[in-house]
């Protein structure tokens, strides 16, 4: 039986780290004034091929857009930081002849964190807001992931000229009662505060790990500095436990997320799962939250292990992914409907490919505003290296249309990423692997 730390380290295994050493922290790397994209099959093309040097290598998380089609997007590996890199923060701004790309900050692997695998959000103050899975204390952390310490929750700041970005720690995790490891993206609710998942820490009595099981977290700014409070800790009971991806609010105030493990008595004894996951959701109630589960993976035609959050459209319904299981065993898309208390579950779709690889989506899902998904699976596809899918919507019937197979070729492959849309409609991700140099890329798909 596979322990926790042997699917950690499985999970990362073919990470390949970045070697090459390059610039100094805080400088900006603007590697040419006008990227042009790269041709490709159609309506597909590359935006740009990291190199595993200071630009970074390797993204492990989706894009953020701004209103001026500034791209933002985070790489696990590379930067300017001695030795392998620790990750980057990157900026690709819109030019008549493509993108100039702009790596805006390199983490050191100290206390500014290191290894960010989520993607990075903006807020209304023009800053970004994320977080890294590690660095920050680095007594403390979990075995089996490729770097050391527990992990923070950052903002980068842009100066008057825009560069260089000014990247301040707004929370250290110590592995703890508060937390550790964070790995989803943050939230902000309508006053301001941040609010996230850790994967691991929280309850020390969890069975799953003596680290804990994992928290919600909330960061409240306060006189210039951000105080934290934890929501709710997992039990890996009926609740679940280890929570991958960021939280999402419905216009009540609830929020929602999902857990890779817990509940049910599917996949029990599979990397020593105690159950398929669930989907969680944390109501206000007074001074605190009260959390309840809208549904638990069995491992079966519904599938199990999520790492994608939630996605909820105006009628209130839930739209999340697996990355495993289901008809074709590489994963689902499912959608969760309010009725009469409960929750109604229905199948969208199932992905092939060979089983335990965790071929399904790792990301959110998005949609458009004629209520179609969209998202990228890791490995599931025409080829076994991922895909670019739209589902769309026709009364209750959904139809699977892959927007882009990978081949595994310089054009990128496996991607672990969200799309997102620019003013053109069209859409942007990233892949892990291939490229020019293999270290990854961002990639364009016009409609």
């Amino acid at each position: 039986m596979a322990n926790q730390w042997q699917h950690r380290a499985w999970i990362f295994a073919t990470i390949l780290r970045a070697a090459t050493v390059a610039m100094a922290i805080g400088v900006v790397l603007v590697l040419t004034a006008g990227i042009a994209e790269s041709a490709g099959p159609p309506n597909y093309s590359v935006v740009y091929n990291f190199t595993g040097g200071a630009d970074g290598a390797n993204p492990w998380a989706g894009l953020t857009i701004d209103a001026a089609g500034n791209i933002y997007g985070t790489t696990l590996n590379g930067g300017s930081a001695s030795g392998p890199g620790y990750g980057v923060v990157f900026q690709l701004k819109p030019s008549r002849s493509g993108f100039t790309f702009n790596s805006i900050y390199s983490f050191t692997g100290g206390a500014d964190g290191a290894g960010p695998v989520a993607r990075v959000v903006l807020g209304s103050n023009g800053s970004l807001y994320g977080t890294a899975h590690a660095g920050g204390r680095l007594d403390c952390g979990v075995p089996g992931f490729q770097y050391t310490g527990c992990g923070v929750v950052f903002q980068l700041s842009p100066q008057q000229n825009k560069t260089p970005w000014t990247e301040s720690v707004l929370y250290t995790f110590t592995g703890a009662s508060d937390g550790a490891n964070p790995w989803g993206k943050v939230t902000f609710d309508q006053s301001g505060n941040l609010y996230g998942t850790a994967e691991f820490g929280g309850n020390p009595t969890c069975v799953l790990t003596s680290s804990g099981c994992g928290t919600v977290f909330k960061l409240a700014p306060s006189g210039g500095s951000w105080t934290q409070s934890v929501l709710y800790s997992f039990t890996n009971g009926s609740d679940g436990s280890r929570p991958y991806a960021g939280l999402t609010f419905d216009t009540s105030g609830n929020l929602y997320g999902t857990n890779f493990y817990g509940a049910g008595t599917g996949c029990t004894g599979i990397f020593q799962s105690p159950g398929c996951g669930t989907v969680f959701k944390l109501t206000p109630a007074g001074l605190g939250w009260v959390e309840s589960t809208v549904y638990a993976f069995q491992g079966g035609s519904d599938g199990g292990f999520s790492q994608t959050g939630v996605i909820v459209d105006q009628s209130g319904n839930l739209y999340t992914a697996t990355t495993s299981f289901g008809s074709g065993n590489t994963g689902t898309v499912v959608e969760l409907s309010p009725s009469s208390g409960s929750w109604t579950f229905n199948l969208l779709a199932s992905f092939s490919g060979a089983i335990f690889q965790q071929g399904g989506p790792r990301e959110n899902l998005v949609m458009d505003l004629a209520g179609n998904l969209y998202g990228t699976t890791n490995s599931a596809g025409k080829y076994g290296y991922g895909a670019v899918f739209k589902l769309t919507r026709s009364g209750s019937t959904w139809t699977y249309t892959s927007l882009h197979d990978f081949t595994g070729s310089s054009y990128g492959f496996n991607p672990v990423s969200n799309i997102v849309f620019d003013a053109s409609g069209n859409l942007y991700g990233t892949t892990t692997y291939g490229g020019t140099k293999g270290k990854g890329v961002v990639w364009k798909i016009k409609p």
